[in-house]
C-alpha cells in the first residue's frame, strides 16, 4: 500500500497548479488547496496581514502536501479505516470534504449496517468498515469508488455549471469521473458508451 505521504504527493500532482475558475465554488485554488482553506487555517503566506489569492499563488507543493496529510487525513481519522479504503476516501476528502465520509457511510448502510450519516469517522463507522471489508477489501474499495463516481454524476445533474468537471467538451469522461475511476478496478470502469448514456440528459 502507498504511504500517506505518497498519496498526498499524487493528489498534489493530480490537482495541478493555480486556477481561479468562476464555476468552481472553491474559488482560487492551487494544488487542490482553496483560498477558503488557507483562510480557515489562517495561513498568510505573503505576510501582508490578509489571506488573498496572492497567498494561494505563493503556496508550495510541500506545504500543500503537509496541509493534506494533517487536515484531510489525520484529523478526519481516515487512517483508522481499512487500508484498502484509505486512498480513495483521502483523495475524495480533498475535493469533497466530509461528503467523502458520508458516501462511505451510505454505502455501509446499504450493506446492512446502521450508521448515522454525519460525515465523521467515529468508532461505529470504523467498525462497520472493518466488518464490511472482511475477506474482500478490494471489492468494498471498488464499491466505494463506484458510489463516489455516482456522487459526482449526481452533483453534475443538480448543478449544470459543474457538468464540465464530469464530462469533457467532446462528451468523454471529465476529470471527476476519471479521478474516481483511478481507485476502481478496471473491470468496473464505465464504458465510454455508458458514460455518454449517463450524461445524455444534460444536452
Amino acid at each position: 500500500m502507498q504511504t500517506v505521504s505518497e498519496i498526498a504527493k499524487a493528489i498534489v500532482a493530480r490537482e495541478g497548479g493555480y486556477v481561479n475558475d468562476r464555476d468552481d465554488p472553491g474559488g482560487a485554488t492551487k494544488y487542490g488547496i482553496t483560498i477558503g482553506t488557507l483562510r480557515r487555517l489562517g495561513l498568510d503566506l505573503t505576510g501582508d496581514g490578509q489571506v488573498t489569492s496572492a497567498d494561494v499563488r505563493r503556496l508550495t507543493r510541500d506545504k500543500a502536501e503537509e496541509i493534506f496529510v494533517e487536515h484531510y487525513y489525520r484529523r478526519p481519522r481516515i487512517g483508522d479505516l481499512p487500508e484498502a479504503l484509505q486512498p480513495s476516501v483521502f483523495d475524495m476528502y480533498v475535493n469533497a470534504g466530509s461528503n467523502a465520509v458520508k458516501v462511505l457511510q451510505r454505502l455501509l448502510n446499504e450493506m446492512g449496517h446502521d450508521l448515522t450519516v454525519d460525515g465523521a469517522i467515529g468508532p461505529m463507522t470504523v467498525a462497520a468498515a472493518q466488518r464490511a471489508c472482511g475477506d474482500a477489501p478490494i471489492l468494498v474499495a471498488d464499491a466505494y469508488g463506484i458510489a463516489r463516481r455516482n456522487y459526482y454524476y449526481a452533483l453534475a445533474d443538480a448543478r449544470p455549471a459543474s457538468r464540465k468537471y464530469a464530462r469533457r467538451g467532446d462528451g468523454g469522461k471529465g476529470g471527476w469521473i476519471t479521478r474516481a475511476e483511478e481507485f476502481i478496478s478496471p473491470r468496473f470502469h464505465l464504458t465510454e458508451a455508458g458514460h455518454r448514456e449517463r450524461t445524455a440528459a444534460w444536452g
